[in-house]
């Protein structure tokens, strides 16, 4: 039963998304860091409130990043009131954080999903890169 059970890839399958997982955390790290060094900065670019809703990780892949209020902040969750929501799943968000996958052929290919103020996501992009 055991060895039958490996083979039948239920553990592979499980493995990438745990990894996965992982990686958005250290971009929602990275983040973080370059809000609390570069605030200020970033919400000149930002100036709204964008909420990351990563569908496949559960209550760890919600992430807010303010980038209206002060010299910006993060935060581990949900936003009662974001300017933004955008939706993705953990590969397409790492991917597209990498510069691997486009934010418009996510959006049109419905791998990215937006709430609130579209034109607000397209902003998301340079904040990104400038996080890294």
């Amino acid at each position: 039963f055991g060895s039958s059970f490996l083979q039948s890839g239920i553990l592979s399958v499980a493995l990438p998304k745990s990894s996965s997982a992982i990686m958005s955390k250290a971009i929602f790290d990275q983040i973080e860091a370059a809000v609390k060094s570069k605030g200020a900065e970033l919400v000149k670019m930002g100036g709204a409130v964008f909420q990351l809703v990563i569908s496949d990780a559960g209550e760890d892949g919600k992430f807010c990043i303010d980038l209206k209020n002060g010299s910006g902040a993060t935060e581990r969750g949900e936003d009662d009131k974001p300017d933004v929501t955008i939706t993705m799943a953990d590969a397409d968000f790492v991917a597209m954080s990498e510069g691997k996958l486009d934010g418009m052929q996510a959006f049109m290919s419905g791998k990215l999903k937006i709430s609130g103020n579209m034109m607000l996501a397209q902003k998301l992009g340079p904040i990104l890169e400038s996080a890294r």
